[in-house]
């Protein structure tokens, strides 16, 4: 029993097909009336309506019916490779096939009707004419039926164009998320070899630190399209920083600025990282000085999206050298970089990047992330 349910169900028409045939008899059914009032005379009577309905009837069901064997044939046609001569000629015998098979119905019913001598009459007096007019009806219906395959065909690459294009971009998203991991593990790991020849406790808890960073970086490798919330990436982001503070000491200066209604909104993990490891190698350890590195976090007025800014007041550099394709240099490493690309790729292109700097006036980012509220 369950075999022939499942049977059943295969054998349905999908929705597209019920549609389709739904329209084919609309046509039907459109032709058919235009040709009852065409063969209606109202002057001399109504039951000339009934005449009209009976010459309709008799001289359409045959191509209607035959119609329905043009799409079939139609699909074996249209996955041939044939050339435009082969198609017209192939066209051609078909056209004429149809003809003869309408007249052979007309025949046929004449024959079952009125008797075999009504039958030869009306194949003598209507070959020529059902020549003609079913090359007129064939050419109409193959027409349409090639141009709904055309459309199906058209619509199922562009389906396939935008799923491989999707699939594209969840793979860079992903082979960008895998740049940002090892950049910052092992930018990480040099640290922590340096502070164990220096100081051994410091050692131990940041590698307490370094453990709840892995953590959060091996939670983060879920998926590409995962967000997680502006808290938990400041927590992360303030470990990051306090394992800096250790090797850098007083020469790292951090200033906050998170407004609280923005804690909960949610961005892509590993997204504020990079900017801070940025602004730490470029921007703070090179001058003996050292610097202040600025986050703040607030909420657009109008779009409601999450407006995050990380600011060094290093040395920065010419904004002309930032012109023309990003490449790893301009943008201050993998991180960055990648950060850029993914924000092209993710968000459908509403996220934004954008980088402000001059010599000797440091290097801000500002990113704009739409929320779904």
């Amino acid at each position: 029993m369950d075999q022939r349910i499942v049977s059943n169900a295969q054998d349905k028409p999908s929705p597209p097909q019920r549609r389709f045939w739904l329209a084919y008899a609309g046509i039907c059914l459109l032709t058919w009336s235009l040709y009852v009032l065409a063969g209606t005379d109202y002057q001399r009577g109504p039951w000339l309506l009934w005449s009209a309905v009976y010459e309709a009837t008799l001289t359409l069901w045959a191509p209607m019916l035959l119609g329905t064997l043009v799409w079939p044939w139609m699909g074996w046609l249209h996955r041939q490779e044939l050339g435009i001569k082969g198609q017209l000629a192939v066209h051609g015998l078909a056209g004429l096939l149809f003809s003869a098979c309408w007249l052979g119905a007309d025949v046929a019913l004449a024959g079952l009707l009125f008797g075999t001598a009504h039958a030869r009459a009306t194949l003598e007096q209507a070959a020529a004419w059902r020549l003609l007019t079913g090359l007129f009806v064939y050419v109409p219906l193959a027409t349409g039926f090639a141009a709904v395959l055309n459309a199906r065909q058209a619509r199922a690459s562009a389906i396939a164009a935008a799923q491989a294009e999707s699939a594209l971009a969840r793979a860079e998203l992903a082979a960008i998320s895998g740049k940002l991991n090892p950049h910052f593990l092992f930018n990480t790991l040099n640290s922590l070899i340096a502070l164990t020849r220096k100081d051994a406790k410091a050692a131990e808890q940041a590698l307490m630190r370094f453990s709840d960073m892995l953590r959060y970086v091996l939670a983060s490798k879920r998926s590409s399209a995962d967000r997680v919330s502006l808290r938990e990436e400041l927590d992360f982001v303030r470990d990051y920083l306090a394992l800096e503070s250790l090797r850098l000491g007083a020469r790292l200066q951090l200033s906050w600025d998170i407004a609280e209604d923005t804690l909960d909104d949610e961005l892509p993990p590993l997204t504020l990282q990079p900017l801070v490891e940025n602004s730490i190698v470029h921007g703070i350890a090179p001058r003996l000085q050292g610097g202040t590195i600025s986050i703040s976090a607030r909420r657009d007025a109008l779009s409601q999206d999450l407006n995050l800014s990380v600011h060094d007041d290093g040395g920065g550099c010419d904004p002309l050298s930032l012109e023309g394709p990003p490449t790893e240099a301009k943008l201050g490493g993998i991180g960055l970089g990648a950060l850029r690309r993914r924000f092209k790729l993710d968000y459908e292109g509403r996220a934004r990047l954008h980088i402000h700097t001059a010599p000797g006036a440091g290097f801000r980012v500002d990113l704009r992330i739409p929320q779904t509220l």
